[in-house]
């Protein structure tokens, strides 16, 4: 007969203990353990005995197939994949309820015409996914829908049909007939994704699940989860605007740094081919707070539009408020915009937004930001030719930035006159590019003396 043993284990840090904690002692957070139910049969250890064992082998006897890579008829997908979906991958896309994780992989399935394509669902019925087919106004015979949540049933079914392609739509939605716990808890997620995981690699097909977020923004269940698959992917955006993000933050066959960019319509998630025309306002005239910044995710370059406001302050401490853009880093830039540029901002509201609801992390939006915030502080307006990329240090210094001939190629595209950079980056820049003037500067007093008029 089965043995149980009950461990409780932390969510964040997997940490494990006999008994129930309120903090856990390796990662300090509160209210992350979870029970888990540990089954240790001698049944289970002779299926490991009738497994066999395979002998280590040199690694240049390994055969390597060219196509090992399948393409996903996605571009922006496939980018951040880093070519295509790997055979026998299992690959974990995170996003905020309602953002379209479902509306993204419905849509992949359906345009994959040629592969068998098997899209699992345990949070809809056969009818409302067929309901979303519809309003995409795409149909595909190789996509085949299974409304189910039993693992066991569900690689059943997969042997039947022996698909190309497995989405799990979500995995915090699947269950064991082996444990009693309830779904989502840690015991089930991690028993689910470890078969799908022995399943992917063992039948060389790719695997796609979803995974529900917490309120903190974190990956619900185990944090070994995402240690266990191969890619994860963070689906975001602010869903009262169109645009979405695709964000690779591990990939074990490819970059980290890619980005995918979506636009949400009627008629589901269309590739943003140029994203620099779609996310720059069309201003007919100039006004103050607004600057545009040349800004690098993976390997395309994008022109963002970044917005502040300062105004006067009627409460006792000021207000801070960042929309896109870390806080922290913004308060660090208004105090050197006060102690080295002599900007007084220390009893004035700052508001700062990155328009089209994009998050930036690159540094070299740090120029772009105090430009902004100048220009609306003294309410005089920023030439809409001129274009800003480089980072700002605590000194006041104008620091370099990589991948400058990019941001200036971007911006001469599209139409810009000025493009602001440090003046180490002179060396960099390869060649003179045509229809645009590379002004270097060394502190933040150039940048005030240089755009307002």
């Amino acid at each position: 007969m089965a043995k149980e043993k009950i461990v409780y284990v932390c969510k964040n840090c997997s940490y494990q203990s006999s008994s129930f904690l309120g903090k856990c002692p390796e990662c300090g957070a509160w209210g992350t353990f979870e029970e888990l139910v540990n089954t240790n049969t001698t049944s289970s250890k002779k299926n490991v005995e009738k497994q066999g064992f395979k002998l280590p082998k040199p690694i240049s006897n390994i055969n390597y197939s060219e196509n090992i890579r399948l393409n996903v008829e996605d571009k922006e997908l496939n980018r951040v994949l880093g070519g295509g979906l790997v055979v026998g991958s299992v690959v974990l896309i995170g996003g905020e309820p309602g953002i379209g994780k479902s509306t993204l992989l419905l849509q992949i399935a359906l345009k994959i015409k040629n592969r068998t394509v098997l899209y699992v669902s345990g949070e809809e019925s056969e009818e409302q996914i067929k309901l979303r087919q519809l309003r995409m106004k795409e149909s595909s015979d190789s996509c085949l829908v299974l409304a189910e949540t039993n693992i066991e049933n569900i690689l059943s079914a997969s042997d039947e049909v022996n698909p190309s392609i497995i989405i799990i739509d979500s995995i915090q939605t699947i269950t064991t007939s082996e444990i009693e716990n309830y779904a989502g808890s840690i015991t089930q997620v991690r028993t689910c994704a470890d078969k799908l995981i022995d399943y992917a690699k063992n039948k060389n097909i790719p695997i796609i699940l979803v995974g529900h977020i917490t309120k903190d923004g974190m990956l619900a269940g185990p944090k070994i989860l995402e240690h266990m698959v191969d890619t994860v992917l963070q689906f975001e955006g602010d869903k009262n605007y169109g645009y979405r993000i695709l964000r690779s933050i591990k990939n074990r066959f490819g970059s980290t740094n890619e980005i995918g960019i979506y636009e949400m319509t009627s008629f589901g998630l269309q590739c943003v081919e140029n994203p620099s025309k779609v996310l720059l306002s069309q201003r007919e005239e100039e006004l103050s707070g607004v600057a545009i910044c040349a800004t690098v995710e993976g390997k395309r370059t994008i022109l963002i539009e970044t917005q502040a406001l300062v105004s006067p302050t009627y409460y006792s401490s000021p207000q801070r408020i960042s929309n896109g853009f870390d806080i922290r880093r913004m308060n660090m830039l208004l105090a050197v915009l006060e102690k080295k540029a002599g900007v007084k901002v220390s009893n004035k509201d700052v508001f700062l937004n990155i328009a089209g609801g994009l998050r930036v992390n690159d540094p070299a939006i740090d120029l772009s930001i105090i430009a902004s915030i100048i220009s609306s502080h003294q309410d005089t307006p920023i030439d809409k030719k001129y274009c800003f990329a480089a980072e700002v240090g605590l000194s006041g210094e104008i620091r370099p930035i990589p991948y400058v001939d990019r941001r200036v190629n971007e911006a001469a595209a599209m139409g810009f006159k000025k493009i602001f950079l440090s003046k180490y980056n002179k060396d960099n820049l390869q060649e003179k590019i045509k229809n645009i003037e590379s002004v270097f500067i060394s502190s933040i007093n150039d940048l005030v003396e240089t755009i307002i008029k």
